[in-house]
């Protein structure tokens, strides 16, 4: 089943997928572009992965990880679907990133790899943008690029995790004005799901609702105000987002 939360009618409503329209926990169905999407949950912890694929270490000259190379990110960064993801007018690389995102169901510690999917909610779709002129230095490498307000569009669904049959062989793309500019899998992962799960659970604790935010292939290219970027893994959703310049964020 395909999950969401929404705006509509001044309230947050949960609801589910229904032939193309939305139906509410009260039962009344509306359609999805009356709806104002919110992110599929409220995200709590959250884990990105840098570098998880090694075809995009190898585009931006990195060697790939030996270990899982992992940041965490705010809730200021996240939207929905439909969303504005502001592009800062002094910047020169900002790049989208289509990533399947891993949502925790239930409190886990110490799993171990055969175990790990047992611990899944579900699945979902999330733009991780980079900001690469932010980059700097060992300590701090991602704090500036990747956490920016607006800067994770996440949604529109979170998709059962008993409806994605093997989540580690599905097909990523990334369009951006209707053009393919990425283009990839879930199998060439270097740290697979059930590897990061017992990674992170063998030094604290996860919780339900916490995200993993698996990394993305190669293909990452520059954006411009003005652009639609639509994010979609095959099975879990397509998610769309536009970039404004600083005088559009200011305003709104």
């Amino acid at each position: 089943m395909r999950r969401a939360r929404i705006a509509y009618g001044g309230a947050i409503h949960e609801a589910v997928e229904c032939a193309g329209q939305l139906k509410l926990e009260d039962g009344r169905i509306v359609e999805e572009h009356d709806v104002v999407w919110l992110t599929p949950i409220e995200p709590r912890t959250v884990f990105a992965l840098g570098l998880n694929y090694a075809d995009h270490a190898a585009e931006l000259a990195f060697s790939a990880p030996s270990e899982p190379l992992v940041f965490l990110k705010g809730p200021n960064t996240f939207v929905g679907h439909n969303a504005f993801t502001r592009r800062p007018a002094d910047v020169t690389y900002m790049h989208y990133e289509c990533e399947l995102a891993v949502i925790i169901g239930e409190t886990a510690r110490n799993v171990k790899p055969e175990d790990a999917y047992k611990y899944i909610k579900g699945y979902s779709v999330a733009n991780d943008y980079a900001i690469r002129d932010y980059l700097e230095n060992y300590y701090r490498p991602n704090l500036r690029v990747k956490n920016r307000d607006t800067g994770t569009p996440f949604g529109p669904w979170i998709v059962d995790a008993t409806d994605v049959a093997d989540p580690m062989n599905l097909k990523l793309t990334t369009h951006i004005n209707d053009k393919l500019v990425q283009e990839g899998t879930t199998a060439d992962m270097i740290f697979d799901i059930r590897t990061l799960i017992s990674y992170l659970s063998s030094f604290m604790t996860l919780s339900e609702n916490d995200v993993i935010l698996t990394g993305t292939p190669k293909g990452s290219v520059d954006t411009a105000v003005g652009d639609v970027v639509v994010t979609e893994i095959e099975g879990i959703g397509r998610l769309v987002n536009t970039i404004i310049g600083d005088e559009s964020f200011t305003n709104r």
